[in-house]
């Protein structure tokens, strides 16, 4: 963490601040990677200075949001993929959350893809914590994760996936996330 405020400080309820949160992706296709990121979320989060396993965190995002920056891919995503039409939510909901180092986490929980529910962990860093202008409490964490997109059933096309060819069964997850402390 990169300010002088002790874990036992932030002991309380949060909300994600969408507007300085990102919840990107990576993903090999072909001979490429695609990198994007999902626009659209809401999440809150209990923290636990004084014992980190009391913690817990909630997410939840509009599948529909997705962004590669080329729109008919985004399409084909939304359509192929992730089902959106049937399946317009993707959700974690933490289940254990360990303290792996003085700022590093281990977020344990299920997340829900397509209608199909596993267990992920989510590695992550708490970077900093300070007041800002309103005089909110606001940390910021950087996280990471690696899932097999066909464990949550995110396939286009049986035959066509073959090996994973065109695209790569694993899917890198990657979170910049700002959370406010509520009053």
């Amino acid at each position: 963490m990169t300010t002088t405020t002790k874990l036992n400080e932030l002991t309380g309820d949060y909300i994600l601040d969408t507007a300085h949160t990102r919840i990107g992706f990576a993903v090999r296709q072909t001979i490429t990677k695609v990198r994007g990121q999902f626009d659209e979320f809401e999440g809150s989060v209990y923290l636990d200075g004084d014992d980190p396993s009391k913690s817990s965190a909630q997410l939840t995002i509009r599948a529909s949001s997705i962004q590669t920056r080329n729109q008919r891919r985004d399409n084909h995503l939304c359509r192929s993929f992730l089902d959106t039409a049937d399946h317009p939510s993707i959700t974690f909901n933490s289940t254990e959350v360990l303290q792996t180092g003085k700022t590093t986490f281990e977020v344990i929980g299920d997340l829900t893809i397509r209608g199909v529910t596993k267990p992920l962990t989510l590695y992550f860093d708490l970077t900093g914590a300070e007041g800002d202008p309103e005089g909110n409490l606001r940390a910021t964490l950087e996280g990471r994760a690696t899932i097999n997109r066909k464990d949550w059933g995110v396939a286009w096309n049986a035959a066509a996936e073959g090996a994973g060819v065109l695209v790569g069964y694993k899917v890198t997850l990657k979170f910049e996330a700002a959370a406010i402390r509520r009053p």
